[in-house]
């Protein structure tokens, strides 16, 4: 049987504990100080450890002062209230999840359910990094380069915790796979995960759609609907363009983080939330906070564990296996196998993908579709502006020379100086602020591509959804500017 030791010197609390987690079919001991603690673990190494902040002879905390002593433990600190220092804390100690007290029975529950020993997580993580340099991916992300590198220790070491984690990046970059990858390596993996685009409900449905509603909430309402905290129960919720929710709802979310606790729209009784919230914006999270677009009590919550996503052209050495790998999955559905020349290979490199890892793949899946024989060359794919001819017959030599694999030394992408371009520019005044400087050059490249709303937001490397927001909010504050100067 799975063995749980608590380490409280709470003697009812204890009690209720202790009968709680013997319900759940689990073998439990009880110690009541840091001593007491050591010796337990010393006779019987526990599954779980169920370890109270405050106690006679310290601070809980102290048990991780010797790594091999929790090492096969998964640990849950009990604390008399939550906060984000000790999110941090437990986080950086190694602790798996907490509870807060009073003790809420189903949170319990989902804990105990959770349970897993580090050493299975970490042997995961291991595989997966052994296999890295062979299979040239990591859960759902691929990759060789150092940024990604970067990414996947960061989704190592935080994956099997309960933090919540803030992901920012361009569009395209690929925020949904690191999020999928943090819930298939956690212990949540067997309960649901739900990705909420939030730019993509409308205002007047999303707390409808993310807590529920009961019948006869409004007009429409004919029977209960279960919100995506009801439906990812035990599981992840995936929030993207979190920057898109109304602000609203944002105080709403963030009560519902704090407290473990929310209500259905129409209804006066609270459920529990038993999920790990894992965040994402394409906007920069300090320039949304300065705009309105996002509290920022709400962001200091969710950004317990930020991870910055790298646009594609920051990891150019990547594009090969990229390709190859969209190539391989679009020829599996369309049932005919095609390969790339290695000049096609070069030629993707030397583009500076605006749209990231979703614009590449589109190419492919164009590329794909416009090669008449097996062969898929450099025709149908996008060129980056000035790409030297030579430079790309190099970099395909260099391509062939390793089997069509990933070129030894990427090209670097065409960047054009102030003094070298000729194309059209704006100009802003120092002192402007960042969302001055962003509606500025939204609407200046929206002009320069004749309001041709999605090559504008390829280019600018949003979504279309995104940029219709934006343009929306623009309207609505030339609208009240009209209206102010009427007065």
């Amino acid at each position: 049987m799975t063995h749980a030791l608590i380490v409280d010197d709470d003697i009812d609390s204890v009690a209720t504990l202790q009968e709680l987690i013997a319900s759940e079919k689990f073998t439990v001991s009880v110690a009541h100080t840091l001593r007491d603690a050591r010796r337990h673990i010393a006779l019987q190494q526990p599954d779980v450890v169920l370890l109270d902040l405050q106690l006679p002879d310290g601070n809980g905390m102290e048990l991780f002062q010797d790594p091999q002593l929790v090492a096969n433990s998964e640990v849950v600190l009990i604390t008399g209230h939550a906060s984000l220092d000790t999110s941090i804390q437990a986080l950086r100690l190694g602790a798996a999840d907490y509870l807060v007290k009073p003790i809420n029975i189903k949170q319990l529950q989902g804990v105990l359910s959770r349970v897993m020993k580090p050493a299975a997580l970490q042997a995961e993580v291991s595989e997966l990094n052994a296999n890295l340099a062979n299979t040239g991916h990591f859960g759902l992300l691929w990759g060789r380069t150092q940024p990604m590198q970067r990414i996947y220790e960061q989704i190592s070491r935080v994956a099997g915790t309960s933090v919540s984690v803030f992901i920012n990046g361009e569009s395209g970059t690929g925020k949904e796979l690191v999020a999928q990858t943090v819930h298939d390596l956690s212990r949540r993996r067997k309960k649901p995960f739900l990705a909420v685009n939030c730019g993509a409900i409308s205002p007047n449905l999303i707390e409808s759609e993310i807590f529920g509603h009961e019948k006869g909430a409004f007009t429409g309402a004919d029977k209960q609907h279960e919100g995506f905290f009801e439906r990812a129960s035990g599981g992840t919720l995936f929030l993207d363009e979190l920057t898109e929710m109304p602000m609203e709802l944002q105080v709403k979310l963030l009560r519902v983080l704090e407290t473990g606790r929310f209500m259905r729209v129409g209804s006066t009784t609270t459920l529990d939330a038993d999920v790990r919230v894992i965040a994402a914006s394409n906007r920069p999270l300090l320039q949304a906070v300065q705009a309105g677009k996002l509290r920022e009590d709400l962001l200091y919550r969710l950004n317990v564990f930020p991870i910055e996503m790298p646009p594609l052209r920051d990891r150019l050495d990547d594009v090969p296996l990229l390709a190859d790998h969209f190539l391989r999955q679009i020829a599996a559905k369309e049932g005919k196998n095609k390969r790339f020349t290695a000049k096609a290979l070069a030629q993707l490199q030397t583009y500076h993908w605006p749209g990231n890892v979703r614009e590449l793949r589109n190419a492919v899946q164009r590329a794909y579709v416009m090669a008449v024989a097996d062969v898929v060359d450099e025709q149908w794919l996008p060129k980056g502006e000035g790409a030297d001819p030579q430079s790309t017959a190099a970099s395909a030599a260099a391509v062939t020379s390793l089997g069509g694999g990933v070129p030894a030394a990427a090209p670097a992408p065409a960047f054009v100086t102030a003094a070298e371009t000729s194309g059209p520019s704006i100009t802003m005044p120092l002192g402007s602020s960042m969302a001055q400087v962003e509606k500025a050059f939204i609407l200046a490249t929206l002009q320069h591509y004749k309001h041709h709303k999605e090559q504008t937001a390829a280019v600018l490397g949003i979504s279309l959804k995104t940029l219709y927001n934006r343009l929306k909010e623009y309207a609505a504050e030339d609208a009240a500017a009209a209206d102010k100067a009427e007065q």
